[in-house]
């Protein structure tokens, strides 16, 4: 078990580190939107390279980032049905969830994208929009982006299972009301600035 929890950790520095640093792509695509509209408007000009760029920005944030999302356990969970259970029953659901559902989904969808995505680097597949970015780079985004949700897949099922086999403490038990909570990191969050 210490050996997969290594692997665990690894896995969890590898996403924490991509999701940071792509976090900061929302910035890029809103100082993008910004230019452009203010182009647009100013000088009655446009560019749909521009345009697109916004798009693959947000894409790459939403796909390559999920697996940070999950990380930090800031995925949607429906917490008025997860609630009424016990902590040793969530934490099973969560493995067979994982293991049932998520892993394998995130197969698929990695395992069904990768061929778009070669199809369209072998032929430079460029945007049908006059001046659009070329195809491929969007279309790599999706299997990657599930690569590294199955990889955090992976890394939650393993500290799911040491949390049950009391290995490791829980990070995810709540010590308070998830809306406390939730008010409470935005409070540290505006104190911050």
């Amino acid at each position: 078990m210490d050996f997969l929890l290594k692997i665990s950790r690894v896995i969890d520095a590898i996403n924490s580190r991509i999701g940071k640093w792509l976090a900061w792509l929302i910035l890029v695509a809103v100082v993008i939107s910004a230019g452009n509209a203010i182009v647009r408007k100013l000088f009655d000009t446009s560019s749909n390279s521009w345009l697109e760029l916004q798009w693959y920005l947000f894409s790459a944030v939403f796909l390559l980032c999920a697996a940070w999302t999950f990380l930090v356990n800031e995925h949607i969970r429906i917490d008025i049905v997860n609630n009424l259970f016990s902590k040793r029953m969530r934490d099973w659901i969560d493995v067979l969830g994982h293991l049932f559902f998520l892993l394998p989904f995130t197969v698929v969808m990695t395992v069904t994208a990768w061929p778009f995505f070669l199809a369209s680097w072998r032929i430079n597949e460029q945007s049908s929009n006059a001046g659009g970015l070329a195809q491929w780079p969007a279309k790599f985004l999706v299997p990657a982006g599930f690569a590294l949700l199955f990889l955090q897949g992976i890394s939650e099922l393993i500290k799911r299972i040491a949390v049950l086999r009391g290995k490791i403490p829980d990070s995810y038990t709540p010590h308070q009301h998830p809306l406390e909570a939730e008010i409470e990191h935005i409070v540290e969050v505006i104190e911050k600035r």
